[in-house]
């Protein structure tokens, strides 16, 4: 059961790990042992909460699939389960991220104030940029 807050967690049933080779120098021990952990999670099918599923759908993260299958690859070191632990505690972020609802934003107008300290400004740039011209030929 992998804990995402006091009152929920995934059982592990639903998260699927792969043990694979993992990429890059490494000698013998990448070319022989199979030390990453590829670890799938499909949001649709889950049990968490149907807010939580749609969070997570809406997220713009590349380790989402169109078909709303969280995908990660853990190959950081070099024994499969540090790397089982790693991709784990990614997919806990990734799933106590979307746990707290964001604050809709309230709309306001720039004050007197702002709207004044940008103008000077502007009229501040102008005046450096106008400095920086060629003088006219007569």
């Amino acid at each position: 059961m992998l804990a995402i807050s006091d009152t929920l967690g995934i059982p592990d049933s639903e998260i699927e790990c792969s043990a694979i080779r993992a990429q890059g120098a490494g000698g013998q021990n990448i070319n022989k042992v199979s030390t990453a952990i590829h670890l799938r999670f499909d949001v649709v099918a889950s049990s968490l909460p149907e807010e939580y599923k749609e969070r997570l759908l809406q997220l713009n993260d590349q380790r989402i699939t169109k078909d709303g299958v969280i995908v990660i690859k853990a190959q950081a070191f070099r024994s499969q389960e540090k790397n089982r632990d790693a991709a784990l505690s990614r997919l806990q972020q990734l799933l106590r991220s979307v746990e707290v609802m964001p604050k809709a934003r309230k709309a306001t107008r720039p004050t007197w104030g702002s709207r004044q300290r940008r103008l000077e400004d502007k009229k501040v740039r102008a005046k450096l940029k106008s400095a920086r011209a060629k003088p006219p030929t007569v």
